[in-house]
């Protein structure tokens, strides 16, 4: 036989050398929950080894993140007051303008502190926008939208992370910043972002269910891969810098097409019930936990994504399975 592609299967020395995907700590991101309070450090049931953390431990635990190479954080406020207009999404008192003001105080720029921007957190209601006749109003959202990630910014926070799915909302908010003056704050829009089952375990840890109907009026239909690319596209002519596809694992044909189309930056976030799925097999001996997160980081990088938001990033610092 003339080819015989096991030659460079040998031996793990030319295994490694010939890898077609690499992966480094420099792709994660690591998304932090905060609450009110002090010395808190909540379990969250639903998401083994992830918990609630109030500003003060916050600190102390990104410190030790640091330590292992976990230098990119994204932060999800839960607590502060909720309403029916959203009105302290955009407060620079509310949990993360203040927590972002803390983080970059103790570690400056060896820190990139990404934030979620979305209101399910902070309305009565727990929809990603303002409610009207059972129907989120898409204008009034990118309203609120846009002013809650002003405050975001001019608290320090280096990226903003748009999850609501309004349409509009990326050429707002980088029209809102940069009458600001805030030129070099990045967006990385989720561009794409699924009506999915798999954020069961993220409602617990954010308080964010809703209280009637689902989301599938504004988040998108998973049937729908064309569409994803279209809304992709749009928010990549409307000023984003990074596009990001949640879920990721079922969504790897996303990630791919989105790499094919665009020049920007393809992320991903290997979202609450993906990671929920893994543990809870694990705790049972079912599977390998290090084998199956490493091939599913893997698998993302191979679709295409070059930033991976993911719960896993401590594990994989802190044992080494990098």
């Amino acid at each position: 036989m003339l080819h015989r592609p096991r030659r460079l299967r040998k031996n793990p020395v030319v295994r490694e050398m010939m890898a077609e995907t690499k992966l480094s700590k420099d792709m994660f991101v690591y998304p932090y929950f905060i609450v009110p309070g002090k010395q808190v450090v909540h379990a969250i049931d639903a998401m083994p080894g992830v918990n609630h953390f109030s500003t003060d431990t916050l600190i102390r635990d990104v410190e030790k993140g640091l330590e292992l190479g976990v230098n990119k954080i994204m932060l999800f406020g839960v607590g502060d007051e909720k309403s029916e207009d959203a009105r302290s999404a955009y407060h620079d008192h509310s949990l993360v303008p203040a927590a972002v003001r803390e983080l970059k105080k103790q570690f400056g720029e060896d820190l990139y502190v990404v934030t979620d921007v979305c209101v399910c957190s902070y309305t009565t209601h727990g929809h990603c926008g303002i409610l009207k006749d059972d129907y989120v109003q898409n204008d009034a959202t990118v309203e609120v939208i846009a002013k809650m990630a002003v405050a975001h910014a001019q608290a320090g926070a280096d990226m903003l992370a748009p999850s609501d799915m309004m349409d509009g909302r990326i050429a707002a908010i980088r029209s809102s910043l940069d009458n600001q003056g805030l030129i070099n704050t990045a967006i990385m829009s989720h561009a794409t972002k699924f009506a999915s089952a798999y954020y069961g375990p993220f409602r617990e840890a954010a308080d964010c269910a809703p209280s009637k109907g689902d989301r599938k009026a504004y988040q998108m239909d998973f049937r729908n891969p064309q569409e994803a690319l279209r809304e992709a596209l749009l928010d990549e002519t409307e000023g984003a810098d990074v596009l990001m596809v949640k879920p990721a694992l079922a969504y790897l044909d996303v990630m791919q097409t989105l790499k094919q189309h665009s020049n920007l930056p393809i992320a991903c976030y290997n979202v609450s019930g993906e990671y929920a799925m893994v543990k809870a097999a694990a705790e049972k001996g079912w599977i390998d936990e290090q084998k199956i997160v490493m091939e599913t980081m893997y698998a993302f990088a191979r679709a295409g994504a070059s930033i991976i938001t993911t719960y896993h990033i401590r594990d994989i610092a802190e044992k080494n399975w990098m």
